[in-house]
């Protein structure tokens, strides 16, 4: 990625610029902006690909909740004042973007879930990850994905200094707590935009039952698989993932035949 981050007031965030509607990406508890490098590469050439900070470490600690992340995207939302928006999240992303779709309808022109928590999770982060045992954080990060060969040294390294941070191992602690409680499964039917379900056949964490619960839930909303892969498709099957999302927003973004 040759984008550098900008920070403006209380938001830090990588745009591509362009033309093109925004495209917001948003990361998961442990995620991060290099989580996208690929969907960057696939469609900033179609979009404005956003990616914001979810503020997880820097928010008021009173303030950190998933109630706190929501109200953080639609400020951010307000202040590049996009009129309609492409949500796609991974993880507790997902979960925050379904929360602020619900709330702003109208700012909504499509969504893309993968591995979304807001109905189940099998997950570290509610109780404190034990501090100063790397094989432990290195076991629970290879877990996200289907080839532990996909964690690198450098992912595993940045979530053990994390936890290993009392004042952010705290606050994941309380976030993860805070998602818990705010189940979505009496919400969805108000989720209202075209909504696309990108799910690991061996995601551990929210497993394949999750994506079908997603689907039976959200009326507007197609599912899709990916064989070999778990929690984190758009790492670690780009390629597919990508296909699948291209295809989705191409349709989604299709003018309308007027009616005769």
């Amino acid at each position: 990625m040759d984008l550098k981050m900008k920070k403006e007031g209380k938001f830090d965030y990588l745009e591509t610029g362009g033309s093109g509607e925004p495209l917001l990406l948003l990361h998961g508890l442990f995620g991060g902006l290099s989580n996208f490098g690929a969907q960057i590469e696939e469609f900033r050439g179609r979009f404005n690909v956003v990616i914001p900070t979810l503020p997880i470490f820097t928010l008021p600690l009173r303030k950190v909740s998933l109630a706190g992340l929501v109200d953080h995207l639609a400020d951010f939302v307000a202040f590049k004042q996009f009129d309609r928006v492409h949500l796609m999240g991974n993880s507790l992303g997902g979960h925050v973007g379904i929360l602020y779709a619900i709330d702003h309808p109208e700012r909504i022109a499509s969504i893309t879930l993968t591995g979304s928590s807001g109905l189940f999770e099998s997950a570290m982060g509610n109780s404190f990850p034990p501090r100063g045992n790397y094989e432990f954080i290195k076991k629970k990060v290879e877990s996200t994905f289907y080839d532990p060969a996909t964690s690198t040294q450098e992912l595993v390294d940045e979530v053990y200094n994390t936890v290993n941070d009392r004042n952010r191992g705290i606050r994941i602690v309380m976030t993860a707590k805070s998602a818990v409680r705010h189940n979505l499964a009496h919400k969805l039917h108000n989720v209202t935009a075209p909504t696309l379900l990108v799910w690991g056949k061996q995601d551990t964490i929210t497993p394949p039952f999750v994506g079908e619960q997603f689907q039976e839930l959200i009326a507007d909303s197609e599912l899709h698989f990916i064989d070999k892969c778990a929690h984190a498709p758009m790492m670690e099957r780009p390629r597919e993932f990508n296909r699948i999302m291209g295809n989705f927003l191409q349709r989604v973004t299709a003018p309308q035949p007027s009616p005769a």
